[in-house]
C-alpha cells in the first residue's frame, strides 16, 4: 500500500498471524469531526476489532479512537463506539452469505488515508488453530534461514 494518495494510519500485524486471509477488501468509514483529527495524529487501537453484519449494515466494533485533546462537550466523542462501514449493499449480501456458510470473520488489517478520506482495508479470513500458528511461525523461520543462507551464498561466505 505505498501508492501515491495512500498514508498508512495503524496496521493489524497481529491478525495475519491469527488468521488466515482469504480475501481482501476496502470500504469506507463513518467518523466524527474529531476522531478524523484523531486519526491524522495517528492515534488508533485496532488489535481487538472485528466487523460484523447487522440489519444488512456493516459495522465496526472494537476500535478505540481516543478522544481529541482539543475537543471539548459536543464536539467530543465516544471512543469505543460501533463505527458504520460505507459498502454497497450488493457486497454486504454477498458477504453475509460466504459468513454464515463458511464461519469466517472480518478483520480490519489496516485503516488509511486515502485522497483525503479514511479507508479500512477489511479481510475475509479463517481463524486458526494453535497447531497452525506453531506450523505458520516454523515456516516462516524456515523461509528466512533460507534466505540468510542465499545471502552468505552469493557474498561467497560459505
Amino acid at each position: 500500500m505505498a501508492t501515491d494518495g495512500i498514508k498508512i494510519i495503524a496496521s493489524n500485524r497481529k491478525a495475519r498471524f491469527d488468521y488466515n486471509v482469504l480475501d481482501t477488501f476496502e470500504a469506507g468509514i463513518v467518523l466524527q469531526g474529531s476522531e478524523v483529527k484523531v486519526l491524522r495524529l495517528g492515534h488508533l487501537q485496532i488489535a481487538d476489532a472485528y466487523a460484523r453484519v447487522v440489519n444488512g449494515e456493516l459495522w465496526l466494533d472494537g476500535v478505540h479512537i481516543p478522544p481529541y485533546a482539543f475537543a471539548h462537550g459536543v464536539g467530543a466523542h465516544d471512543p469505543d463506539r460501533a463505527r458504520k462501514l460505507l459498502v454497497k449493499s450488493n457486497e454486504i449480501t454477498k458477504l453475509a452469505a460466504r459468513i454464515a456458510q463458511e464461519r469466517l470473520s472480518l478483520v480490519p488489517l489496516s485503516f488509511y488515508f486515502k485522497e483525503g478520506r479514511v479507508k479500512v482495508e477489511l479481510a475475509l479470513a479463517q481463524g486458526r488453530r494453535k497447531g497452525d500458528k506453531r506450523n505458520a511461525l516454523a515456516e516462516k523461520d524456515t523461509q528466512r534461514e533460507m534466505q540468510r543462507a542465499l545471502g552468505r551464498q552469493r557474498k561467497g561466505m560459505d
